[in-house]
């Protein structure tokens, strides 16, 4: 058999078998995905889910005003990032409720200073339990054990000492609510 210009097609070059080969091959790579996405776009939560309630936090631990801390910083990450509508206390209108548990929070000497023996750095450690649930009481998300870190330096003069615990917390609330709210967006 002769191809169109006279000459016969080599063995094993088939051309209709090679194109399909190929288109078969496009197909395969273009139905594979790699698994990534976009951050924030592969939300895991129900589509009824349109309000979430987060009642303030339970603090069982002795540090002073935590739980409004971690509360706070957890419904303004929502509000900015997402569509949903947050109340600030349970409900039956809300969708979803989002409670939180501070289980324990400790701040230990990181380093010292060698000069007057006294702490140059703290290291802050929270532990939290936080379960997202729907109006049935099915859980959508949960975590019975965060841990967030932060580190701050203590001041070394006195005459200009500035408590810098609380900035630190802040931190650390802030930290928290960025990742409890990707969490749960991407259903991790």
């Amino acid at each position: 058999m002769r191809g169109d210009h006279g000459r016969e097609p080599a063995k094993g070059k088939n051309p209709v078998k090679r194109w399909l080969t190929g288109w078969a091959m496009l197909v395969c790579i273009c139905c594979t995905a790699c698994g990534y996405h976009t951050a924030g776009h592969a939300v895991q939560l129900p589509d009824k889910v349109r309000t979430i309630a987060i009642p303030a936090f339970v603090n069982d631990t002795q540090t002073y005003k935590i739980e409004q801390m971690l509360t706070a910083a957890v419904a303004r990450e929502l509000v900015t990032r997402t569509h949903y509508h947050v109340l600030n206390e349970a409900d039956q209108a809300a969708d979803a409720t989002l409670r939180g548990t501070v289980l324990s929070s400790y701040a230990s000497p990181l380093t010292y200073d060698s000069q007057t023996g006294r702490a140059a750095s703290v290291l802050v450690i929270v532990g939290m339990r936080v379960s997202l649930t729907d109006k049935q009481g099915k859980v959508l998300y949960q975590n019975p054990s965060y841990v967030f870190r932060e580190q701050y330096q203590v001041s070394r003069e006195l005459s200009s000492f500035f408590e810098e615990d609380s900035p630190a917390m802040q931190r650390l609330s802030r930290e928290f609510a960025r990742t409890l709210v990707s969490n749960i967006l991407e259903g991790f």
